[in-house]
């Protein structure tokens, strides 16, 4: 049991609302109850002479990770984290951690778009290269470039994906209504298998079939064979031009379609490593042959996407979820990131409310770990944008606040040869008993992927002096990227960053943080000392 001297908490009932939007019914509403109960029930740990008592007051959030303000009866809410058996932990405001994907489209290629996306909670802007020319990409790119360089309180990255050997229909003047048929061979899917058709014969250069689910085919549809992977290969000389387009335009990462093994991802990393680009290479899980090689290839890679419309036209459907929680636990134990992609909330491509099983299916990855969700045609296309954001938002910000907190040690062999990485779960155990949110300081961002690695239930601030990292740590979950310019003065920096963060509303003053200096570049402190520190924000 913890021993608690001295600790006074004032705490009032308070319902509040948490939406993305003001208009309510954009938005889910969350109701939040505060109730006082045993704090650190069955806890080890020894908390003496703590005094946590703050006046009432609002607070409005910056809109990092979308739009979040709420009334404050309390600078401490209390959230459903480890709340089991009457343990319940206290937090900050709760900031949504899970970071959203969004596809850039004729929907939202404007200017005005993209800042209302931003705002509204997108995280990372991707541009599908299977759509679209270099300049219309070039003008997005400029967009986000430009909004990044006027927000003090946001950053976007911006992530390529690369068409990959796609197989498409050719082009037809019209629709052709297609019927159902009788003869049976392999069989090939429309678009992930809206329609499907029975392979007949084929010659040189087409293919006879029989209709087998019917539907409206329209020009340059997508297609797979059920079980079978297209013989090409994974970066075509398409995808190359669009990968040189990318060094130029400094992008942050790209998503390679179709990877088959992990000789493609050391391919691609060593022609940007002679382009001296930095820019990381997210692999898409999408066909037969990667499950075949998923470690090695995940291994080779800066991350991975499950990207489920082609893994369930090449696999069998039932097999995708289970394929997911596979994917994602693996890039959980390899600290890479995880981006969960397709259909997430298909409905609203054309209608302005989600399915219920939408809903689940992003509660679904929340719980499984995924740093990222994305939204395809649903902000690329669709008629409802903002709203999929929004909803992708606050479900994603419910579902985090049932999640518990991260209070057992890891098997020894997880850190025993790597000291940053012990100092990163200890400062989350830390931060985690203390409920207080973590300040480092990077300038290679590995600590601060360390720490999403791990799970806190606050917010990392991770302070940087690189933009590029900035910019790059925009797709972790848990963490918020700060640009500030380091002195040679530690304490004047630290100041410097609390006193940004108080003017912000991210922090209150009384309130503790934990702060850490660790990792693979000393910042002020000699080579072999690591240090994690619990301060009391004063005024």
């Amino acid at each position: 049991m913890a021993t608690i001297s001295n600790m006074s908490m004032r705490m009032c009932r308070d319902h509040r609302v948490l939406s993305s939007s003001g208009n309510l019914s954009d938005a889910f509403v969350l109701e939040s109850r505060f109730r006082t109960r045993s704090f650190f029930q069955n806890s080890k740990f020894t908390v003496r002479s703590m005094n946590v008592s703050q006046q009432n007051q609002t607070g409005k959030l910056a809109s990092s990770n979308g739009p979040l303000t709420a009334s404050v009866g309390s600078p401490f809410e209390l959230l459903t984290n480890n709340q089991t058996l009457g343990k319940e932990n206290i937090y900050p405001i709760a900031r949504r951690k899970t970071k959203i994907v969004c596809t850039i489209g004729p929907s939202t290629s404007s200017r005005e778009m993209i800042w209302k996306l931003a705002e509204t909670g997108m995280n990372v802007a991707r541009l599908n290269m299977s759509h679209g020319d270099h300049a219309s990409h070039k003008k997005t790119i400029d967009l986000v470039k430009e909004y990044n360089a006027q927000s003090d309180d946001n950053v976007i990255a911006i992530m390529l994906d690369t068409k990959g050997p796609e197989v498409r229909s050719g082009d037809v003047p019209q629709p052709i209504i297609l019927k159902e048929g009788q003869e049976l061979g392999d069989m090939l899917l429309v678009d992930g298998g809206m329609m499907s058709l029975s392979v007949k014969s084929k010659t040189k250069d087409s293919v006879k079939c029989v209709v087998v689910d019917g539907g409206e085919l329209k020009s340059r549809r997508h297609l797979n064979v059920r079980g079978k992977s297209a013989t090409l290969p994974s970066i075509t000389d398409k995808d190359w031009e669009d990968i040189k387009f990318g060094v130029d335009n400094h992008i942050d990462f790209y998503a390679v379609s179709f990877v088959k093994d992990e000789k493609v991802v050391h391919e691609l990393k060593d022609y940007l490593t002679s382009r001296n680009a930095d820019i990381h290479v997210i692999v898409k899980i999408e066909s037969a042959d990667s499950i075949l090689n998923l470690q090695s290839i995940i291994s080779a890679s800066d991350g991975a996407m499950v990207a489920r419309g082609d893994l369930g036209a090449e696999l069998p459907i039932e097999d995708v979820p289970l394929l997911q929680e596979d994917i994602i636990r693996r890039c959980h134990n390899m600290q890479k990131p995880v981006i969960v992609a397709t259909n997430m909330l298909e409905s609203m491509i054309d209608h302005p409310t989600p399915t219920r099983a939408e809903v689940s299916d992003i509660a679904i990855a929340v719980r499984e770990g995924a740093d990222a969700v994305m939204l395809s045609g649903e902000t690329a296309h669709g008629k409802f944008p903002l709203k999929a954001v929004r909803v992708m938002h606050t479900v994603a910000l419910r579902t985090e606040s049932s999640l518990p907190g991260n209070t057992t040690a890891p098997a020894h062999s997880v850190y025993k040869s790597h000291m940053g990485e012990m100092f990163a779960f200890h400062a989350t155990i830390m931060a985690n008993t203390l409920s207080t949110p973590i300040i480092v300081f990077t300038r290679t961002g590995s600590m601060a992927k360390l720490l999403s690695h791990y799970r806190p239930a606050s917010t990392i601030f991770a302070f940087t002096n690189e933009e590029r990292i900035k910019q790059r740590l925009a797709l972790y979950q848990g963490v918020m990227p700060i640009y500030m310019q380091f002195s040679d003065d530690a304490e004047e920096t630290f100041a410097r960053a609390l006193e940004l963060l108080l003017s912000k509303g991210l922090l209150i003053v009384g309130q503790n943080v934990t702060l850490v200096q660790s990792g693979a570049q000393p910042i002020w402190r000699r080579e072999s000392s690591h240090h994690i520190q619990v301060r009391k924000v004063q005024a």
